[in-house]
């Protein structure tokens, strides 16, 4: 096989992680009106179908990382991939919803192993840097694709009858792809260097584990359950483990060993301003799916197939911005992600008017859809940039690793808040009053990042 070809075809093949990591939560998003009703789930497991996967991913994000570092990066990649494919067809022929969100969470922990090593692989396939920075390129768009195409399978496929109920095959579909990428990844993938002298901190990570279930699982099934004192007890000790958490980390750090958080990365303003606003702002990013996909299909009974349509176009809005923001984020810097979130809540207000006529206009929604994912891929691309721009080298990765982790947990917050409040609405009230108050407290929060980098911008001018 000639050797630069065979160089994409690797690329390829480290993208599929990624690849599926992207679509499976994006597919799932627009699916749940579907998956709820097939598996007659309650509210708070239709959340759990969403929150688990991200908890799992979370909660091993940064052991993946290590991972690769200690026992090979392909060796990692193949294992992980073939967790993640075995935990697909598990989810495809779930009964229950207790089956499906354990096999989710197994799907999380998977993607956390898998996608790791896909970005750690590409400068050994690449070791040119100009087609190393093409391949970190096609990495994104990868990506990007990925979310469009799982917003439309979404939508597409539980409107689909076969031998199979439609909402099974968002999970079948990810079997030959994982199977096509073990083989292949066996045959051309390169092998990592292994450094057996790194220590691995099993006590952090269970702590970790243990901290994000303890947080987020509560607010999720306590809200359901009208808040019994088990889910106050958890939500106690959840906190309590934070403390011990960091306590741990110090202590091992003292001793000269490896952490799973290098706790240096706080001492950075700049980072810690990046973190405050990617909770907020990524307590909305998921949520926004999750709730507009019920509100079109439930609330006003759109197809499942229409409402793929429609957020096709919020991806496609997505990506063009995303590759635009890339070229203007040297010069604009903070303002770039500012005039992205004023995109993203002109836009949002606007959902308001158009999902609240008696007729529903499709141009009118595929407008306002297409804006706000110029919004979103204004700001997505341009936040980690800015938040770990000024940490040193020698902290860049442990930043990053931080940085996706609370990326992750501020989606899971997310749905188990603002989601949780549009079900108590929905029972209270009604659909489109549920809607209007969860799209006003996002446009709240969105307004609150855009207060914080308004202030950072002004900050920067004394």
């Amino acid at each position: 096989m000639e050797v630069s070809r065979q160089k994409w075809i690797a690329l390829v093949l480290v993208s599929m992680a990624i690849f599926l990591c992207v679509i499976d939560l994006f597919i799932v998003n627009v699916a749940i009106p579907s998956i709820k009703m097939a598996l007659n789930a309650s509210d708070a497991d239709s959340q759990l179908i969403v929150v688990l996967y991200v908890i799992g991913y979370a909660g091993f994000l940064i052991a993946g990382s290590k991972a690769g570092d200690y026992f090979g990066r392909k060796k990692v990649y193949l294992i992980g991939m073939l967790i993640f494919t075995v935990a697909s067809a598990l989810c495809s022929i779930s009964q229950t919803a207790l089956q499906l969100n354990l096999s989710r969470l197994l799907q999380g922990i998977s993607a956390a192993f898998m996608v790791p090593q896909g970005l750690a692989l590409i400068p050994l396939i690449f070791e040119n840097s100009t087609e190393k920075i093409k391949a970190y390129g096609v990495y994104g768009s990868i990506a990007g694709v990925a979310s469009v195409i799982g917003q439309f399978l979404g939508g597409l496929l539980p409107d689909i009858h076969t031998f199979i109920e439609g909402w099974r095959m968002i999970f079948v579909i990810n079997i030959p792809v994982g199977l096509i990428a073990i083989y292949w990844g066996y045959r051309v993938l390169p092998e990592s260097e292994r450094q057996n002298r790194l220590s691995f901190d099993f006590v952090g990570q269970t702590l970790l584990l243990f901290i994000l279930v303890g947080f987020i699982y509560p607010l999720i099934e306590g809200r359901e359950k009208n808040w019994p004192l088990w889910s106050l007890i958890i939500l106690g000790l959840s906190g309590v483990l934070s403390v011990a958490f960091v306590v741990h980390q110090r202590y091992r750090k003292q001793q000269g060993r490896s952490v799973l958080i290098d706790l240096k990365v706080f001492a950075f303003a700049d980072f810690n301003l990046g973190l405050a606003a990617v909770i907020f702002y990524f307590m909305v990013q998921d949520t926004y799916f999750f709730i507009n996909a019920i509100y079109l299909q439930n609330g006003l009974g759109i197809s499942s197939t229409q409402t793929g349509y429609y957020f096709v176009l919020q991806g496609l809005g997505y990506v063009l911005a995303s590759v635009i923001a890339v070229k203007l984020l040297d010069k604009l810097q903070e303002k770039l992600i500012v005039i992205g979130l004023f995109i993203m809540v002109v836009s949002l207000s606007a959902h308001l008017y158009v999902f609240s006529t008696a007729e529903i206009h499709p141009a009118l929604v595929y407008g306002i859809l297409f804006v706000y994912g110029l919004g979103c891929g204004t700001v997505l691309p341009c936040m980690l940039t800015v938040a770990i721009r000024r940490i040193p080298d020698d902290l860049v990765g442990a930043a990053s690793g931080v940085y996706l982790t609370v990326q992750q947990l501020a989606i899971a917050l997310g749905i188990a808040l603002i989601v949780g409040l549009f079900f108590n609405r929905v029972e209270s009230a009604s659909y489109f009053i549920a809607y209007r108050t969860v799209t006003w407290f996002n446009v709240m929060l969105l307004v609150c990042v855009a207060v914080m980098f308004v202030f950072k911008i002004r900050k920067n001018h004394r």
